[in-house]
């Protein structure tokens, strides 16, 4: 088994680029309803990821809560607290699952480095839990 098995591809991943607005951010993750999303530059480099905390912070520390400064700003300017830590798709089920245990999805990228989807825990957590039901079954 291989990470390709668990891989959420980018066409059906949201993800903001680099050149997005801080209003932009906030409109994707709200419609979508995510805490953090991935981060993708033009090349289609994997560069972090940005949380609904790392705006906050900016917009309160920053623009004084005036959302029409949050307009003009990108964000790439917004300082990032923690982004997640990618992984290649060459990589193990073992880092996968390591990963998992820190991040609600692990970006993954090719051999060039480049961002060609996520994996979720929660498709993790459903694999593995219906593999151990299923052995428990077929102990009884």
């Amino acid at each position: 088994m291989n990470i390709f098995n668990f891989l959420t591809l980018k066409k059906e991943v949201s993800f903001l680029d680099s050149d997005s607005t801080i209003r932009q951010a906030l409109e994707k993750m709200d419609n979508h309803k995510y805490n953090i999303i991935p981060l993708i530059n033009k090349e289609g480099d994997y560069i972090g990821t940005l949380s609904d905390g790392d705006l906050l912070r900016y917009v309160k520390n920053k623009c004084n809560f005036n959302i029409s400064i949050a307009e003009n700003t990108k964000i790439l300017d917004i300082d990032r607290y923690r982004s997640y830590k990618e992984l290649d798709i060459s990589s193990s089920i073992e880092e996968l699952m390591r990963l998992s245990m820190d991040q609600n999805f692990i970006p993954i990228v090719d051999d060039r480095k480049k961002f060609i989807g996520i994996v979720k825990r929660k498709t993790l957590l459903e694999y593995y839990s219906k593999k151990f039901k299923n052995s428990i079954e077929n102990i009884k």
